[in-house]
């Protein structure tokens, strides 16, 4: 077994990861990163992002990793391939091992960046259009969609904001529900229902999506197993998964404080967790914006925290 001696841990390799280690690299604590199943997080799978400041041009989710990943690495950030699979936060320094036993890190301070996995229904064809019509981030993706037509996949509240924004940008927005009814609550029903832009259609199930190099549609199905089920083609041109995320959470549940989603619990306006020396940034931390450029800055605070706390505990 290889064993690895640092001030600070960080976990995850996405904006709060990298920018995590960029300051905590600057303030020569000799950070460690593990960048798990896939280094870049989210935006890899991203094809343009054009909300992330400075990159005027725009710029592909998978670059924009890449120079971040290469300012860590400009400050001493040793990269760290594989994937967490056990913790003890139970006393400082804290141990933790990497694929399965074979690296035991043992660490001062943690600062978790594993970020969250946007749900998807399970087709074949999402995998498929991923970047290329299908997105599970409307704020992310919505401008590629101006004046064309999109789907929204959910009934709550998220799925409501998500088709509210769209409608900004998008010729037509088309709700697809599952149920006969929204589960949003009843604030975002009357702002959907209000919205000319909008169509719900309920009762209705995605078989799968159809198109030649891009997304071109869906195929839909109503009243699925009834004797009024109908299946019919829906032309779009974006397909938006709003069906929740999931917090990459599991191996941390024994020791960290979570919500009910399994979301990270932080004190207060800080990255602090209910155990003293173990930290938390981005969306594992953030069931509300989840924007790259929020995790970004919340990667910053963490090490800045982490930077504190070692000062006051040397």
């Amino acid at each position: 077994m290889a064993e690895i001696t640092t001030k600070c841990l960080i976990i995850g390799a996405g904006p709060a990861g990298y920018t995590a280690a960029i300051y905590a690299g600057r303030a020569n604590l000799e950070p460690v990163l593990v960048e798990g199943q896939q280094p870049g997080g989210q935006l890899i799978t991203t094809t343009d992002v054009e909300n992330f400041p400075g990159y005027p041009e725009g710029v592909a989710g998978p670059k924009m990793m890449e120079d971040m990943r290469a300012q860590a690495q400009r400050f001493n950030v040793r990269m760290l391939g594989g994937e967490v699979t056990d913790v003890d936060f139970s006393e400082r320094p804290f141990k933790v091992k990497v694929n399965g036993g074979t690296t035991l890190i043992t660490a001062e301070t943690v600062i978790i960046a594993t970020g969250a996995s946007a749900k998807y229904l399970g087709l074949p064809d999402e995998e498929r259009y991923r970047g290329m019509g299908v997105s599970a981030c409307a704020t992310c993706d919505g401008f590629f969609f101006r004046n064309r037509k999109v789907a929204v996949v959910g009934g709550g509240d998220t799925a409501c904001e998500e088709a509210i924004y769209l409608a900004n940008l998008a010729s037509q927005v088309y709700m697809i529900v599952r149920k006969g009814f929204l589960r949003a609550s009843k604030y975002m029903q009357a702002k959907v229902a209000e919205n000319p832009k909008i169509e719900v259609l309920y009762n209705t199930e995605t078989m799968s999506l159809y198109g030649a190099d891009i997304l071109e549609g869906a195929h839909l199905v109503t009243k699925r197993g009834t004797e009024n089920e109908n299946q019919y083609d829906l032309a779009i041109d974006g397909f938006f998964l709003a069906i929740g995320h999931k917090p990459n959470t599991e191996v941390f549940a024994p020791f960290i404080r979570l919500d009910e989603q399994g979301y990270i619990i932080t004190e207060g306006n800080s990255t602090v967790t209910n155990v003293e020396g173990v930290f938390a940034a981005g969306d594992v931390a953030d069931p509300v914006y989840r924007q790259a450029v929020s995790a970004a800055g919340m990667g910053c605070r963490a090490a800045l925290d982490a930077e504190r706390f070692l000062v006051m505990h040397s």
